[in-house]
C-alpha cells in the first residue's frame, strides 16, 4: 500500500468510526446528519461523498464493518484452540462484549436496515454470518465431543437448536443488558448440560 492508498484508508476508516459513533446513541440512525458526520469526523462532505456515495451507503457500510470485525473475532477465538470450555466462553464473553458496545437503538437499526430496507448485500452478509456462526459453534460441539465434554447422545440438530434458542434469548433487548455481569455463570450451565453424565 503507497502513501496516498494509506491516507485514503485512513480517511475511510475515520468517516466510519466517526459515523458508527453518531449513530450508536440513543436517537439512533435516523438523528444521524451528514453536517454532523462532517464535525466528527474532521472530514469534508466532498470528500464522505467520494468514498460512500450517500448517507445510506455510508450507514451501510457501518453496519456491514460492525458485523464483519464480530465475525473476524469469532473465527480467530476458534483459531486458537483451546479446549472446549475455555472456548466456549471465550466466545460467549466475545458476543457479549459486541453487545456492550452498542446502543440498544444501533441494535434496533441494524436489524431494520436486515429486514426492512431490503438491502442485498447486508442480507447476505447476515446470511453468510448466521451460518457461518453455526459452522463454528458445529464444529466446537464436535471438539467437545472429542473431549469427552459433550454427551454424544445429544445429536447436531438438537445441539443446534439450543444454540440458536440462547442466542436468540440473549440477543432480547430485554434480556441482554440483564445477563451481561452473569457470562461466565450461564456458560457454565451450558457445559454441564451438555456433558456426558456421571454415572
Amino acid at each position: 500500500m503507497n502513501g496516498f492508498e494509506k491516507r485514503s484508508e485512513e480517511k475511510r476508516k475515520q468517516i466510519l468510526t466517526a459515523t458508527f459513533d453518531l449513530m450508536n446513541s440513543p436517537q439512533g440512525v435516523e438523528s444521524v446528519t451528514i453536517d454532523e458526520i462532517v464535525k466528527q469526523s474532521g472530514v469534508s462532505k466532498a470528500t464522505i461523498f467520494k468514498y460512500f456515495g450517500s448517507k445510506d451507503n455510508l450507514i451501510h457500510q457501518v453496519f456491514i464493518e460492525f458485523m464483519t470485525n464480530m465475525a473476524d473475532s469469532a473465527k480467530a477465538i476458534m483459531a486458537e484452540n483451546r479446549p472446549f470450555e475455555e472456548t466456549l466462553i471465550a466466545m460467549s464473553q466475545n458476543k457479549i462484549r459486541y453487545l456492550e458496545k452498542i446502543e440498544h437503538q444501533f441494535y434496533m437499526d441494524l436489524m431494520g436496515y436486515y429486514t426492512q430496507k431490503e438491502d442485498r448485500d447486508l442480507s447476505l452478509l447476515m446470511e453468510t454470518y448466521t451460518k457461518e456462526s453455526f459452522s463454528i459453534m458445529l464444529d466446537l460441539f464436535h471438539r467437545g465431543r472429542k473431549e469427552g465434554k459433550v454427551d454424544l447422545r445429544y445429536s447436531d440438530e438438537f445441539l443446534m437448536l439450543f444454540f440458536e434458542a440462547l442466542v436468540e434469548g440473549i440477543s432480547n433487548p430485554k434480556i441482554y443488558d440483564k445477563i451481561l455481569p452473569y457470562t461466565e455463570e450461564w456458560t457454565e450451565i451450558i457445559v454441564k448440560g451438555i456433558a456426558p453424565s456421571k454415572k
